[in-house]
């Protein structure tokens, strides 16, 4: 899942405290997302990460 939005987020030049503070999620769980230990993260996680990448949720499939 991680590759995934690491893609987006060096396409926009990004970091994962930037992804945080955009989405307001705890970095924590950016981190644990970024991590792998939380390879499934909740549906509303993902929406608020695609919201914040300006992508579809389509994107994580």
């Amino acid at each position: 899942m991680w590759e995934k939005i690491e893609k987006q987020l060096n396409k926009k030049n990004k970091t994962a405290y930037w992804l945080a503070k955009e989405t307001g999620l705890p970095y924590q769980s950016i981190y644990s997302i970024k991590r792998n230990k939380n390879q499934q993260p909740s549906f509303s996680y993902m929406v608020k990460i695609a919201d914040a990448l300006e992508i579809s949720l389509d994107e994580f499939r």
